[in-house]
Parts: structure tokens; C-alpha cells; sequence
């Protein structure tokens, strides 16, 4: 007893947003930059007055 069904088979692909990820990237590394800024203004000019 051989029973045939139809079956209906759906794919479903989850789309990345790239710019999402580009832009936290962005976010960060100027976060780093200004940090490392102030940290370099400290170490020169903050200092080297002691």
C-alpha cells in the first residue's frame, strides 16, 4: 500500500543587511579613534607638564 502526497516544499533564505553592519563599524572605530585621541592628548600635553 504505496500512498502518494503532494508536498509543497517552501525555502525561505534570511537576507543580512550589510549597511547595518557597515555603519556600526563606522560607529565604533570612530569611537576608538576619539578615544585614542584623548588618550594621546593626555599622554603629550597633560603629561609631560608633571
Amino acid at each position: 500500500m504505496t500512498e502518494n502526497k503532494d508536498v509543497e516544499v517552501q525555502k525561505t533564505e534570511k537576507k543580512s543587511d550589510s549597511s547595518k553592519v557597515g555603519v556600526a563599524a563606522i560607529k565604533y572605530i570612530t569611537y576608538l579613534i576619539i578615544f585614542f585621541g584623548i588618550i594621546w592628548f593626555l599622554i603629550n600635553y597633560v603629561f609631560n607638564l608633571f
